[in-house]
């Protein structure tokens, strides 16, 4: 049966970045603990004749044709724009 220690849920919660007090570490322990022994069955399932897949179904992407076109009107694009200095949009500065 696996279990998990509290300085391992402590662990999971730094990496989530979630500020769980001491009160509650306990607590928490125990519902993942909980959720670890109601999983527990499926160990004990033989999938030897079920083959590793990281989807369920098959993925295709869709992509359109690459195709050289005529590109938007400056002006028509800028109409909309909030705020535009020297034919560019003016964004916030993130820094």
């Amino acid at each position: 049966m696996m279990k998990i220690s509290e300085k391992e849920v402590e662990q999971l919660a730094f990496l989530s970045r979630l500020d769980l007090p001491g009160e509650e570490l306990a607590d928490w322990t125990k519902t993942l603990n909980g959720v670890l022994d109601y999983l527990e069955p499926l160990n004990k399932l033989d999938t030897s004749a079920i083959e590793p897949a990281a989807h369920v179904l098959p993925l295709k992407n869709v992509f359109r044709e690459d195709r050289p076109q005529q590109s938007l009107d400056k002006k028509l694009v800028l109409a909309n724009a909030p705020e535009e200095d020297e034919g560019f949009f003016v964004v916030p500065r993130i820094v």
